[in-house]
C-alpha cells in the first residue's frame, strides 16, 4: 500500500479541542482514512479525555468516557490505524491553566497557556496527565508530549530569578523541562517514545542540544504548514538534528486548519502545495530520514479561538494530500483515484468544492459551502445594495419607523423569501451537524457563521412591521445626529 511514498507512517491528526466528533462518526470515517492511505492517528484529546480524580475538572461537558476511548482504539485497530495520543505538557495548556484551582501553576499569572516549569506541582500535574492517558493506551509505541509555542517562557518571576544566574538561558530552561517530561515517560512507560513539536528546538545551537540529553529521549516533529516552505532550509534543519543525536525525525504538514483562525472552507491548493513540498524535503536527504508524517487538521488555533474548518469540510483536502504522499505526487491518475474514493465527478483544486461527493459527512460539506459562499453575500445584497431598501428604508428610516407604504410591497416579499430559503437550509444543516457533533459544537458553529446574517434579515422584517403602522411625514433631519428613535 505504501506505493512510492517516502513516508513509512502517515498519521491523520484529530484535534479534539474543538468540535470533537461523536464516536459513531469516527466509525464511519476511519475506514476512509485507511482507504486513502493513512496508517495512523495522532489524537489530541485536550479536554475530551476522561481524566479522573483530582484531574476530573479538566473534562469538557461531553468528554469521551473510558469506554468510548476503548471503542475509538478498537475502531482504529480494525482499520489498521496506529494511535499516538498527544498530551500537552508545557505550552498550549489553556484547558488546564484556565481553571482557578490550577492558575497558580502558570508561568505568567495573566496568561493560561504556559506552565511554570520550576514548580514541583507542575511536574506532578503533567506526570499525572500522562499516566492517565497512557493507562487507556496500553502498548502505545509513541506519546506526543507537545512542547510547542511555549509563549512567555522566562517571563515569570521564578524564571527571571533563575535566568539571573550565569550560564542559565531560556533555551536551557526549555530543554530542562522537556528532559524531565521525557524522563517521566521513559521511567513509567519504558516501551513508549515521546515525540515533541520542534519549534522550540530550531534556534538552539547544536552543541547545546547535544549536551542537553534531550536527543536521546525524544523524537522531534518538524512542522511547517505553509504552501511555500523552504525545502533547503528544512533539509539543513534535519541535518542539524541528526548531528545532535536525535535517532529519528518526523514531519508535520496540514490538510486543514492552518490558513485562518475563522476559516470555514478549506483552500485545497494551499494544502496540496504544502504536501508536495514535504515530498521534496523527504527526497532531499538520505532515505528513511523521516520516520513518518503527521497530517495535522487543526480545529482551533488555541483553546479560546473560534472553530476553523470542520472535519467533513476538510476530507477532500485530506484525500488529495494523503494520496499525493502515497503516490509521490498529484498526477491525473491520482486525481481520478481521489474522485472515485470520494464519489466526486470532478475535483476542484484551485477553488472551493462545488460538488460534495458521497463520503461520510459530505452533506455537511455541501451545506456549509452554500452558507459560506452565499448566505452573508445574499443578505448584504438585500440590505446594502437593493435600491428599495437603500433608498426608502435606510437606517435613518428604520430608527424612526418611517416608510412609504408602497415600498413595503417591494421589500417585504424579498426579505421573507430569503429568510425562508435560508431557514430551510440551516435546519437541514443543523440536523446534519447534530448527527456528528455534540450540541455545544453545533450551537457554536451556527452562532458564529449563520445567526448573524439571519438576525439581520429578521431585524429588517421586524422594523418593516413596526414602520407599517401609522405613518409620520419625514421631518427635516436638522443637525441632530442622535441615533435614538
Amino acid at each position: 500500500m505504501s506505493g512510492s511514498s517516502p513516508f513509512k507512517m502517515r498519521l491523520v491528526h484529530l484535534d479534539l479541542k474543538g468540535a470533537p466528533p461523536k464516536v459513531s462518526y469516527l466509525s464511519e470515517i476511519f475506514p476512509l482514512f485507511h482507504t486513502l492511505g493513512a496508517n495512523g492517528l495522532l489524537i489530541e484529546y485536550e479536554d475530551m479525555f476522561p481524566y479522573e480524580g483530582h484531574l476530573r475538572l479538566l473534562r469538557a461537558k461531553h468528554a469521551y468516557s473510558p469506554f468510548e476511548i476503548k471503542e475509538i482504539l478498537h475502531l482504529a485497530t480494525l482499520n489498521n490505524l496506529e494511535v499516538i495520543p498527544l498530551v500537552q505538557t508545557f505550552g498550549h495548556l489553556e484547558f488546564v491553566l484556565k481553571h482557578e484551582a490550577l492558575a497558580h501553576l502558570r508561568e505568567v499569572a495573566l496568561f493560561p497557556n504556559t506552565l511554570n516549569p520550576h514548580k514541583v506541582e507542575s511536574l506532578a500535574l503533567v506526570g499525572a496527565m500522562i499516566d492517565q492517558v497512557m493507562e487507556l493506551h496500553p502498548g502505545a509505541r509513541w506519546l506526543h508530549v507537545g512542547c510547542d509555542e511555549v509563549y512567555y517562557l522566562g517571563d515569570g518571576e521564578a524564571s527571571r530569578q533563575w535566568l539571573q544566574h550565569e550560564q542559565n538561558t531560556k533555551a536551557k530552561l526549555c530543554l530542562s523541562h522537556m528532559k524531565v517530561v521525557a524522563s517521566h515517560v521513559q521511567t513509567r512507560h519504558p516501551a513508549t517514545t515521546p515525540l515533541v513539536w520542534d519549534d522550540m528546538l530550531r534556534d538552539i545551537p547544536e552543541d547545546q542540544l547535544s549536551a542537553s540529553g534531550v536527543p536521546q529521549l525524544v523524537e522531534p516533529v518538524l512542522w511547517d504548514y505553509s504552501a511555500d516552505l523552504d525545502v533547503h532550509g528544512k533539509a539543513l534543519l534535519m541535518e542539524k538534528y541528526q548531528k545532535c543525536g536525535f535517532p529519528r525525525l518526523w514531519a508535520a504538514s496540514a490538510f486543514k486548519g492552518a490558513t485562518g483562525a475563522s476559516q470555514a472552507l478549506t483552500p485545497i491548493e494551499h494544502h496540496l502545495r504544502n504536501h508536495l513540498q514535504w515530498l521534496q524535503v523527504a527526497g532531499s536527504g538520505p532515505a528513511n530520514t523521516l520516520q513518518g508524517i503527521i497530517l495535522t487538521g487543526w480545529q482551533r488555533y488555541d483553546h479560546f479561538s473560534v472553530l476553523c474548518e470542520l472535519l467533513p469540510v476538510g476530507i477532500p483536502s485530506l484525500a488529495i494530500c494523503l494520496q499525493s504522499l502515497l503516490h509521490g505526487g498529484f498526477a491525473e491518475d491520482v486525481k481520478a483515484r481521489v474522485e472515485n474514493f470520494l464519489g466526486i465527478s470532478s475535483l476542484e483544486i484551485t477553488d472551493f468544492m462545488r460538488e460534495a461527493g458521497s463520503f461520510p459527512g459530505s452533506n455537511i460539506l455541501a451545506l456549509i459551502t452554500q452558507v459560506s459562499l452565499h448566505l452573508r453575500s445574499s443578505v448584504d445584497a438585500l440590505l446594502e445594495r437593493d435600491r428599495y431598501v437603500t433608498g426608502w428604508f435606510s437606517p435613518f428610516h428604520r430608527r424612526r419607523k418611517l416608510i412609504h407604504p408602497v415600498m413595503i410591497q417591494h421589500i417585504q416579499p424579498q426579505a421573507l423569501s430569503l429568510l425562508a430559503r435560508w431557514s430551510t437550509l440551516v435546519q437541514e444543516l443543523e440536523a446534519a451537524l447534530q448527527r456528528i457533533y455534540y450540541p455545544d459544537a453545533v450551537d457554536e458553529w451556527l452562532e458564529e457563521n449563520v445567526y448573524p446574517s439571519l438576525q439581520r434579515l429578521q431585524g429588517l422584517l421586524q422594523d418593516l412591521g413596526k414602520a407599517a403602522g401609522p405613518q409620520t411625514p419625514l421631518a427635516s433631519p436638522g443637525l441632530d445626529t442622535s441615533q435614538d428613535p
